[in-house]
């Protein structure tokens, strides 16, 4: 049960954490300080823990894994195209 419980935190705060500064990016076209190669080598450590974990059909682990690494490669695409 508390396992179930616990998985739940980085299932939401992961991809909302990646959405804040993908949204940020966003809205001000700006990515000032942003490191794609950082989110990028994010987007990579989310997969392997994706698959590390094997629970690959569990929503947490979607969430939380592969919904992350895609904002996080989101994130990497549109830093490089708005760096200034």
């Amino acid at each position: 049960m508390l396992a179930s419980i616990a998985g739940w935190i980085p299932a939401i705060i992961l991809p909302t954490a990646a959405g804040i500064q993908l949204y940020k990016i966003l809205r001000y076209k700006k990515a000032q300080g942003v490191s794609s190669l950082a989110w990028t080598f994010f987007a990579i450590a989310n997969i392997g823990a994706y698959f590390f974990a094997e629970k690959y059909f569990i929503i947490q682990s979607i969430l939380a894994f592969l919904l992350t690494a895609i904002l996080n490669l989101m994130i990497a695409i549109f830093a490089k195209i708005y760096k200034n």
